[in-house]
């Protein structure tokens, strides 16, 4: 019996991840900023969605969970710092799990892009579901937290295994590697996994998920040594042209 992830494209640049317990026959949608495509996804597999995990509250990540709910039953959980999404069935915060089959995440409070986002951990099958936190090469705006918040997430993201897949919530890769090659020109492996994610995207392939391990090694924001570079880098992100 396998266990199976799937990126699923939405809107203009998100992922919405399927996650396939053949074990239990059951799925789970994460983030699922529409509903169409997910769905679409799901029943070409012959699976049918049974819950939905959100890391926090911005429209392109909750948009489609009424209508995932109302075409399947589904149960959404998600962060309860995060009040505005209506239709939760349950909340949980740090520390707090989540289950499908007999895999268990475990929540991970990251707040930072918005104050009460989780990321969640689901040791068993090695990924880590970090929405808009931790991207490959790259890391979230700071709308609602500060850069001392940020690195606090990078802290306990980066402690996880290496082997653990970071399945995040948009294709930012090569704009994120385009930024970190200037952050770190001296970093071989960063313009390597621009590379990569170049000839990817090329193919019109995703670029994730990602390794904590890689992230380590290529990540400027999880690399910054204080709170202070980490947020010049982030300010410099915010206004890169490359």
């Amino acid at each position: 019996m396998a266990i199976t992830l799937v990126p699923v494209p939405a809107l203009s640049d998100n992922y919405v991840w399927l996650l396939h317990d053949d074990a239990s026959d059951e799925t789970v949608a994460v983030d699922p900023g529409e509903a169409a495509p997910v769905l679409k996804a799901a029943d070409e597999r012959g699976w049918t969605i049974t819950q939905v995990w959100n890391t926090h509250w911005h429209p392109d990540h909750v948009g489609g969970n009424a209508d995932v709910k109302a075409a399947t039953g589904a149960t959404i959980t998600g962060p309860h710092e995060e009040g505005r999404i209506p239709t939760l069935d349950r909340t949980i915060g740090e520390g707090d799990t989540v289950t499908i089959g007999a895999h268990e995440g475990v929540a991970i409070a990251v707040g930072a892009h918005t104050s009460g986002h989780i990321a969640i951990h689901v040791p068993s099958i090695d990924v880590v579901f970090t929405g808009d936190t931790l991207f490959a090469m790259g890391c979230g705006r700071l709308f609602e937290g500060t850069a001392a918040d940020m690195f606090a997430a990078m802290r306990k993201l980066e402690a996880l295994p290496d082997e653990t897949r970071v399945a995040c919530g948009h294709e930012y890769t090569v704009s994120n590697g385009r930024y970190a090659v200037s952050a770190e020109p001296g970093n071989a492996a960063t313009k390597q996994a621009l590379a990569d994610a170049e000839a990817l995207r090329a193919e019109g392939k995703p670029t994730l998920p990602s390794t904590i391990a890689a992230e380590r090694t290529t990540n400027p924001f999880m690399r910054a040594a204080t709170v202070e570079e980490l947020a010049e880098r982030r300010a410099a992100k915010d206004d890169f042209k490359g």
